[in-house]
């Protein structure tokens, strides 16, 4: 059973963050927001998360937090906010009226377009850069949803508690990275390889990490046969293992 207080944490930061690294990699993304004014999206979810999207020069940045902003949702609870990031609730601002025309036509075309990367059909994936790309933003989508398992799903946080303090090396071999920080069991992600990890977990290549994604392959044969690289301190591996096990059904 899915918590939606976890949900809607990881619908903010690993969904909605995703379109930071969206605009990173699509052309058609940045397009959206260039040569426009700068416009900051606040989000305030009643009893979860809190965020500011910017929008400026071609680029997204979610930053934590309620910040000064040109448009504000407020969001009555979790489960709403989880409705408005699948599409079956319609948000209401309270703030920004005047930029509703950014509401219902760039942002809803960022999102539709991030949509298609992490729910891709075989047709799109079958384009090499496409297939790069999805499986780039997959990787970082579930790095960020590692982190908020760990900090607020009941079976993640026990996990957690487990684990030392220290960085985790969350890669694709030659391609993207990310960092899970974990300090006084609590986690969080950074978007780029650690400096100095105390434990990796790396992927032999987009193609082996595309099927793990999907639910094509073993991870345990994987690991076995050496195409999922572990090494380094054992109790982190062992129990973000446990944290990843969630995250397939969070994101299902």
């Amino acid at each position: 059973m899915l918590d939606q207080k976890t949900l809607a944490y990881i619908n903010m930061y690993a969904i909605l963050g995703a379109l930071e690294n969206l605009c990173d990699l699509d052309p058609e993304a940045r397009a959206l927001l260039t040569n426009k004014k700068r416009i900051r999206l606040a989000f305030s979810v009643k009893g979860g998360p809190k965020a500011t999207l910017t929008f400026l020069n071609g680029r997204v940045q979610l930053q934590p937090g309620v910040r000064e902003s040109d448009i504000k949702i407020p969001v009555s609870s979790c489960e709403k906010f989880n409705g408005v990031v699948n599409g079956t609730v319609t948000p209401v601002p309270v703030k920004g009226f005047q930029h509703i025309g950014f509401l219902l036509k760039d942002f809803d075309a960022l999102t539709k377009l991030l949509e298609k990367y992490l729910r891709p059909g075989e047709e799109e994936l079958a384009d090499p850069v496409f297939f790069e790309r999805s499986t780039t933003l997959m990787l970082y989508v579930i790095a960020s949803a590692l982190s908020q398992i760990g900090d607020y799903d009941e079976i993640g946080r026990f996990s957690a508690h487990l684990i030392p303090d220290g960085d985790v090396s969350f890669s694709i071999k030659n391609g993207p990275a990310a960092t899970i920080h974990v300090k006084d069991h609590v986690l969080s992600t950074e978007k780029k390889r650690p400096e100095k990890p105390r434990a990796i977990m790396e992927f032999e290549s987009l193609e082996l990490a595309r099927a793990l994604f999907d639910g094509k392959v073993n991870a345990l044969a994987c690991i076995g046969n050496g195409s999922i690289e572990m090494r380094g301190m054992v109790n982190m591996i062992d129990n973000l293992n446990r944290i990843l096990d969630r995250v397939a059904l969070y994101l299902a």
